[in-house]
């Protein structure tokens, strides 16, 4: 599947984005995705909808520091893996993290960063890139490039959603 992309002129368009990947529910189970993008472009941000759709209640904290959030949502039975690998100054650290086996076991994993685990991390099932349009500071644009059958079927899912 060629990328796919996705633009969000408002804050509600990015939010429609996030609610369209967690109407797709049964595709995010043991899921990885991987997002890229410049600092402040949105990634936590749409984690937060993300996170929010799939019925996240209370504070929604930036794995920034912690480089780990978890979230259990029992009614879907799902959990939800938000790691944020910003501070890690080589690959060698996300080693020592611990938290490799996390990254490969069952649940949705979203990695914010992950080029900063190196080769470490493996192949994610989805990459969504999330870039500034130089129009205005609230237009995103979202290119999704899947690497697996099931990251695939989760960017059709999204795109036809969107639509």
């Amino acid at each position: 599947m060629p990328d796919a992309t996705l633009l969000a002129h408002t804050e509600e368009q990015t939010a429609l984005i996030a609610q369209c990947f967690a109407q797709q529910l049964q595709s995010l189970k043991d899921l990885r995705i991987d997002l890229h993008g410049d600092l402040g472009a949105g990634k936590t941000t749409w984690t937060r909808y993300l996170l929010r759709a799939l019925g996240v209640e209370g504070r929604i904290k930036s794995p920034t520091y912690a480089l780990l959030e978890q979230y259990e949502l029992p009614e879907h039975a799902l959990e939800v893996f938000h790691f944020d690998l910003y501070r890690l100054e080589d690959p060698q650290e996300w080693l020592e993290s611990g938290l490799q086996e996390t990254a490969q076991g069952p649940g949705l994993k979203l990695i914010e960063w992950p080029q900063k685990a190196g080769e470490l991390l493996g192949t994610p099932d989805l990459t969504l890139f999330i870039e500034f349009l130089p129009t205005s500071a609230l237009q995103r644009q979202f290119r999704l490039q899947a690497h697996s059958a099931a990251g695939q079927q989760l960017a059709e899912s999204v795109l036809t959603c969107v639509q």
